[in-house]
């Protein structure tokens, strides 16, 4: 026997949770299939920026802003190519109702700081969540609990079910260690929200480019089950060539602070807002990469056998070369010139929401785990398990030299996102390949991106959290 809900939802991460607290406000009868253990999918990873526009934060500091300004700024982060696939309508509308999702999340008791700038915004419109983006899970887990809807963790969603008629009216499950299989029927409708393909060698080889399959995601479980069951039922799948990498970036804070322990415990939701503050100061750097810049002046990566393996300067053969070394591991080595360079501004390391930009002090303050000085090559090769003269032998064949060093790393190169995702309307109704709805089929976040490129540091969290807070309010209000 089926069990029977208005809504369910299948993933567990940002968009899902806010699509399940805004139904389940509405009283609908919520259910969520997380394949994972815990809830979270890439928000939890993430930093938590949440960019928008017309917002109370700007008013605050006396920024004057509009739809119209911010829809041309956020075109500009892509190159030309990519922005020319963009659908720009739909961006538009999602910008248009930003705003309001931050005053949503804001009554749920999430805040936020901010907004900082980020060019090439001509203003800021760059809001941080507090203490970082594991207060999304779980502020949206929690208040999805007082409302009564239900959670099912390691529930892998494998098919869909459908009726005479041809709407989807309910998706089958492998439940629990056993796999048990289970029917799960959904009144108003089925919701994708599993994530993007960042983890999926299959979709990376097959869509962006087979010399990509070895290049990993910063959450290897984003394996693009939601776009396979999308593509299975006939939707018609847009952009997915395009994804926002790869690039190097650093390994996480490992263990990340307390935040993994407050969250799960809903402790986070309950701290005063002083001490949320306060807490994790690792928070700014982590998962960042390091500039181009910094090779461009003449950084260099070297293996683990401490050997220099590729031209810096050129992308993505650089992110190519590494994710092909051993472990698919690289360092980056700054000598004394270059420590100095990269200490104060313009010159910095990598982009930090929350602190802005992080240079040589940040990272030895912040992330010893991934930053390392010294005096010379043979100490800061001694700290990580390096070769020396194979180290000494890349830095003098690249022409550095000093007597301070600086090795950072390990990273690894990674895909940040995809950009690709079935096609929708604005009730976020799957379109099959004539563009007309799949009866009781939706897709929000990444697997519902409808043709949008969303580059730049907070836009996918934004469309995520709006995307699921509209997706709600149009299935209680009868979406076909």
């Amino acid at each position: 026997m089926a069990e029977l809900f208005d809504v369910v939802i299948v993933g567990g991460g940002g968009s899902c949770l806010a699509a399940a607290v805004s139904a389940a406000e509405q009283g609908l009868r919520v259910m969520v299939l997380e394949k994972e253990a815990a809830l979270g999918g890439t928000t939890a990873i993430a930093v938590g920026s949440f960019t928008a526009c017309q917002t109370e934060l700007q008013r605050n500091v006396g920024i004057d802003d509009n739809v119209d300004e911010h829809a041309e700024d956020a075109g500009r982060f892509a190159p030309p190519r990519i922005e020319a696939c963009n659908n720009d309508e739909l961006r538009r509308w999602f910008l248009s109702q930003s705003a309001e999702t931050l005053i949503w999340l804001q009554g749920i008791g999430l805040s936020f700081t901010g907004p900082s700038p980020e060019p090439p915004n001509r203003v800021p419109r760059m809001h941080n969540v507090v203490p970082g983006a594991r207060a999304y899970v779980a502020t949206l887990h929690e208040r999805l609990q007082r409302l009564g809807g239900r959670v099912s963790c390691n529930a892998r969603v494998v098919a869909l079910t459908r009726s005479d008629s041809g709407r989807v009216t309910g998706v089958i499950a492998e439940v629990g260690v056993s796999a048990e299989r289970e029917v799960f029927s959904a009144h108003k409708g089925v919701v994708l929200a599993a994530g993007d393909y960042t983890g999926s060698a299959e979709l990376l080889g097959r869509h962006v480019g087979e010399s990509f399959r070895d290049v990993e995601g910063i959450n290897p479980k984003s394996t693009g089950d939601g776009h396979v069951l999308a593509e299975r039922e006939g939707g018609r799948l847009v952009n997915m060539e395009i994804a926002f990498g790869s690039e190097l970036r650093f390994f996480p804070s490992s263990p990340q602070g307390i935040l993994p322990w407050l969250s799960r415990t809903g402790l986070l939701t309950r701290l005063p807002k002083f001490l949320t503050k306060a807490i994790d100061k690792r928070t700014p750097v982590t998962w960042q990469h390091p500039e181009d810049a910094l090779f461009d002046d003449g950084a260099i990566l070297v293996n683990l056998q401490g050997e220099r393996y590729c031209e810096e300067g050129l992308t993505p053969e650089r992110e190519i070369a590494t994710a092909r070394q051993p472990g698919k591991v690289g360092y980056v080595l700054l000598d004394e010139s270059l420590m100095e360079r990269y200490s104060a501004w313009p010159h910095f390391i990598s982009t930090a929401p929350g602190i802005a930009y992080a240079y040589v002090a940040d990272y030895l303050r912040l992330r010893p785990d991934v930053a390392v000085q010294g005096s010379s090559i043979e100490s800061v090769a001694a700290a990580r398990g390096l070769n020396s003269p194979a180290l000494e032998e890349a830095a003098r064949s690249a022409g550095l030299k000093g007597e301070r060093w600086l090795l950072l790393g390990p990273s690894k190169a990674y895909f940040t996102t995809t950009e690709g995702g079935a096609a929708i309307d604005r009730q976020f109704r799957v379109l099959n390949q004539q563009d007309k709805p799949i009866p009781g089929l939706y897709a929000i976040g990444q697997n519902g991106l409808g043709g949008q490129i969303l580059w730049g540091h907070g836009l996918h969290i934004a469309w995520a959290m709006t995307s699921g807070r509209l997706v709600g309010q149009q299935l209680a209000a009868g979406a076909a």
